[in-house]
């Protein structure tokens, strides 16, 4: 898989700088400036220390089965357009050479929703969808619609879609509120007037995009 990452830092030279440096711990295999300058710090084949502890599906060490991009960013502030296209073109050609289907492209919120927030609200899922880079819900957006309680039923309903997608839930059913939000601020479908959108949404994903579970691949 491909996960996102911003970088959370004022410049891409300070990124660098401390994904190069063996004391922090840390690593990506590229880091894409806003001027769409990318950098490249690991070799694909080789494992970096970009996800940290997560799972996105059976998946439990993320970062020995995926290649991770960090894009230079705040994460209060959109994402410049030659960085946008830059990453892109870059994702065109790592999904090709490695036979990595675009649901397969995730966020750092998506596998570690509990503790990171990466690539952010800001960035454009949309967009990438659009170019069969990601993947985005098929469901009009109902403006209409009243707010949705949520009971245990539909907890547990939307639990089993986001699971059947690939988040990870603590218990395989009750969907816990990180893990929504995470979903949520992905999708844009945020706050209790688009419950019942969120969980459309969820189940639209859960149905063409489930997640590779045949056996524990960690």
């Amino acid at each position: 898989m491909v996960v996102l990452h911003y970088t959370a830092m004022a410049s891409a030279a300070d990124a660098i700088e401390r994904l190069c440096d063996p004391e922090a711990e840390v690593s990506a295999h590229y880091v894409i400036g806003q001027d769409g300058t990318i950098w490249q710090l690991v070799p694909e084949e080789k494992r970096a220390w970009h996800a940290g502890a997560g799972n996105w599906g059976c998946v439990s060490d993320v970062n020995s089965h995926s290649i991770g991009i960090e894009l230079c960013n705040l994460g209060d502030h959109p994402f410049a357009e030659p960085q946008m296209a830059a990453l892109e073109a870059l994702l065109e050609d790592i999904l090709a050479r490695w036979s990595i289907p675009p649901e397969r492209v995730i966020g750092h919120s998506d596998m570690a929703p509990e503790r990171k927030c990466d690539p952010g609200t800001r960035f454009d899922w949309h967009r990438l969808a659009l170019r069969g880079l990601s993947v985005w819900p098929k469901v009009e957006r109902q403006d209409h619609l009243e707010p949705m309680d949520w009971d245990a039923s539909k907890v547990i309903h939307v639990g089993r879609a986001l699971r059947s997608f690939g988040y990870v839930m603590p218990d395989n059913e009750m969907a816990p509120l990180h893990v929504y939000n995470a979903f949520c601020a992905r999708f844009g479908c945020a706050g209790p007037e688009n419950r019942a959108y969120a969980m459309a949404m969820a189940e639209d994903l859960a149905r063409r995009f489930p997640v590779d579970r045949p056996q524990d691949n960690a």
